[in-house]
């Protein structure tokens, strides 16, 4: 047998599996009641939408070109919308500031593949998405802590001197964050940004919940206060990763970035190395989708997600034994759980998927450090009130029961 292991660039030995994208093999079981994939629920997808998008396009003037090759930053009428969205935003930009990628998932690979050089220093969150730490491992970074608030520049500076690469910057998603849920205030994006001028690094703000706020105060993106401190777009540090994946359709795969010229020029050489350009039938189907139910769809999700948040949220105060503790969510998808200091996420999942059929996300996979085994994450977003209630009731009752064999 050929042994490939001395073939594969050095940097193939940083990639790993998803233990996310294992444990979405459990919801074809029917038995498993699964808070594991943060995925939007299908029965919300606005498929009679997308069925008349992909007629019109077919039916009109446009099919040649939506078989046709593009141009590497996106449909025009794409970037168009979403100027008119991001000036919603307070981010005031270009259409030549927007570039249109495979979803946001391929932006946050090129935002390694640009920035990051061998030993070369990410600052993210403990814990942070998985899906992060997956596209940046493969440039094989060093990680360190991003603590806003009660660490000085110099902290980070020192630290990455210790491993022998720059600070090149720092990545959050700054509402409603996966894994944990939590909404950075204004305050600390504030620090955000005098942080990253200190340390002169860019900022990618992860924004893929963005527009699914369920109560609370919006509070203004990263990028817009970058636009507001700077002047213009061109001045700014923060490059800002959208997508229609939560709101309209994952399935097309559809993200954008936006960002200073400079930054989009490199983004679109990389395009161009990769894959050319996304789908132009899908970028067409977006726009078309966008222009005319954006709204009306984003309001239905956000009635659908914000009552089984709450009843999440009740079920966890009824069910869970104390010492355990749990984030309350203004928007997204999840709900972050820390456990009893001596528990295992792990080892608690294997448990309840053989007694209780519950599956959820262990937490140590969203640490850099691979810390944090007594926490896991819980998606509400495709369980109905009923079966979070019994699925949380379930939770309850296993780690109370493995509380009590460890007193």
């Amino acid at each position: 047998m050929l042994n490939w292991d001395h073939i594969f660039a050095t940097r193939s030995s940083r990639m790993r599996a998803s233990e996310i994208r294992e444990l979405l093999k459990l919801l074809d079981r029917p038995e498993i009641i699964s808070f594991a994939g943060g995925i939007p629920d299908p029965a919300l997808f606005p498929a009679e939408a997308f069925r008349d998008a992909y007629a019109e396009v077919f039916t009109g003037g446009q099919a040649n070109a939506a078989l046709q090759y593009s141009v590497s930053e996106g449909y025009k009428p794409l970037r168009e919308w979403l100027q008119a969205d991001m000036a919603r935003l307070g981010i005031g930009c270009g259409i030549d500031n927007i570039f249109i990628t495979s979803g946001s998932q391929q932006a946050l690979d090129y935002l390694g593949k640009l920035f990051l050089s061998p030993g070369d220093t990410a600052l993210v969150n403990w814990p942070t998405y998985l899906g992060a730490l997956q596209a940046f491992n493969a440039y094989e970074p060093t990680y360190d802590q991003l603590s806003l608030g009660n660490r000085t520049p110099a902290s980070y500076a020192a630290a990455a001197g210790g491993h022998g690469g720059a600070v090149k910057f720092a990545y959050l998603s700054a509402d409603f964050s996966n894994p944990t849920g939590e909404t950075v205030s204004l305050e600390n994006r504030k620090r955000l940004l005098a942080l990253a001028d200190e340390l002169d690094i860019a900022v990618i703000e992860d924004a893929a919940y963005q527009h699914l706020r369920y109560d609370g105060e919006p509070v203004t993106p990263v990028l817009a206060l970058d636009i507001e401190r700077s002047g213009s777009i061109e001045n700014t540090r923060t490059i800002y990763c959208g997508s229609f994946s939560k709101t309209l359709a994952p399935g097309l795969r559809v993200g954008y970035v936006v960002a200073s010229t400079t930054v989009i020029r490199k983004l679109v050489l990389m395009k161009q190395a990769a894959d050319l350009h996304s789908s132009s039938i899908n970028q067409i189907a977006i726009t078309h989708v966008a222009e005319r139910h954006f709204d009306a769809q984003v309001a239905k999700i956000r009635n659908a997600y914000s009552a089984r948040r709450d009843a999440m949220l009740a079920a966890l105060d009824k069910y869970m034994p104390a010492g355990s503790s749990w984030t309350r969510p203004e928007g997204g998808m999840f709900v972050w759980v820390t456990l009893p200091e001596g528990m295992d996420g792990a080892e608690l999942l294997a448990l309840s998927v053989e007694t209780e059929k519950v599956a959820f996300v262990p937490g140590q996979a969203f640490f850099a450090d691979r810390s944090g085994a007594n926490t896991l994450r819980l998606s509400f977003s495709c369980a109905n009130e009923q079966m979070i209630d019994e699925g949380i009731m379930r939770l309850g009752r296993l780690v109370g029961g493995v509380l009590a064999k460890a007193a």
